[in-house]
């Protein structure tokens, strides 16, 4: 079990008072990153790309702004390594993650991939990095989410605009099927420990967010038969669902049909705990839309993850936070404050910020 060992000042919550106590810890970061529009230079015929083909300088220049953004995920507190695992979504193939992960700020985190092409009709699909030093997969498998033109809210779509051939949540007129991206679950060891990710994208808000509630709350009922298909195996499993969820953590698809909880002492076992509620509550999001914050980014997991007895001894939740330092924000115009996104005037970082949480576990 390979583990980078160190001392750090470790602020623990013990009952109603903060006790700083110095632990040997190891810390780990699970981070997620919506690329935005992350596609190659190439024209493929069998997708939407067409609107989003880099010149051969702009993608070496997005690549240089997410490689920089990845590289310091996580460094203030686990000693200046960057995530043992980030899920992705907006990327056009597995050759953009084979370019990103060799880049010269990345390449010393040894980064592994999983992927998988999914049907969605702009050809972006999800994706997983991992430091082969510190996770080690056993199995990985992705999930299609089948859904249809009958399963979104006709009347909200009546008064909500109409949704175009092009866009994310268009019927396909032959199958009647709305084509999306794949749900991907990867199983194994972090550190010796077995834990599972799933990686999400799901449905947009195109034609309204009222009439495509429903796709999304499909979304999470995909989910939650994963989840529950793993803790059927083993109730105290491990699990992290992470993703651009296109909803926040307040919506119906996250409340009510994942059934994430938003305070600790409210996940019961097998439950699921969501650390995007209370931060959203303080006013940090991971995107903004007409001047207000949103949370759509979430990393959610479950009970078995919460220290709630105190004991570090094994991969425990300390802590989530959002990454969003000032040279990744607009600072000038309209939509300053804002993440600064692609632009006619050459790529950005990306529409959103990416978001993260600390692992820690105690050594005697």
């Amino acid at each position: 079990m390979k583990i980078t060992k160190f001392t750090c000042l470790f602020i623990m919550l013990l009952g109603l008072n903060a006790v700083a106590q110095t632990k040997r810890v190891a810390i780990n970061t699970i981070a997620f990153y919506n690329l935005e529009n992350f596609f190659d230079t190439v024209n493929d015929p069998n997708t939407n790309d067409e609107d989003f083909i880099y010149t051969p300088e702009n993608y070496a220049k997005k690549i240089d702004n997410l490689a920089r953004v990845i590289s310091q995920l996580g460094t203030s507190e686990s000693q200046k390594n960057a995530p043992v695992v980030l899920g992705v979504a907006e990327i056009e193939n597995r050759r953009v993650l084979e370019d990103l992960i060799k880049h010269p700020l990345l390449l010393p985190f040894n980064y592994g991939i999983v992927h998988y092409d999914s049907p969605d009709r702009r050809g972006i699909d999800v994706g997983f990095l991992y430091q082969k030093a510190h996770f080690n997969p056993t199995s990985h498998h992705n999930y299609p989410l089948i859904i249809s033109e009958n399963q979104q809210d006709a009347k909200a779509k009546d008064k909500d605009k109409n949704v175009s051939e092009s866009d994310d949540n268009a019927v396909d007129a032959t199958t009647k099927r709305i084509y999306t991206r794949d749900e991907v679950l990867i199983t194994g060891t972090l550190d010796g420990e077995e834990m599972s990710f799933i990686i999400n994208h799901w449905p947009s808000r195109r034609g309204g967010e009222k009439a495509s509630s429903p796709l999304r709350e499909a979304a999470a009922a995909l989910n939650k038969k994963i989840i529950d298909s793993l803790q059927t195996i083993n109730p105290k499993a491990k699990i992290f669902t992470m993703g651009d969820l296109n909803d926040g953590p307040f919506n119906k698809s996250v409340k009510e049909v994942l059934g994430a909880k938003g305070e600790v002492e409210e996940v019961k076992p097998m439950g699921m705990y969501n650390p995007a509620e209370k931060m959203l509550k303080k006013g940090i999001g991971t995107l903004a839309f007409r001047d207000a914050w949103d949370f759509f980014d979430q990393i959610i997991f479950t009970e078995a993850l919460l220290p709630k007895d105190k004991d570090y001894s094994t991969w425990k939740y300390w802590k989530a936070g959002v990454y969003n330092k000032s040279f990744m924000i607009q600072q000038t115009g309209q939509y300053k404050g804002y993440a600064l996104r692609n632009s006619n005037v050459g790529p950005g970082f990306s529409d959103h910020f990416p978001s993260y949480v600390y692992l820690v576990k105690e050594f005697k």
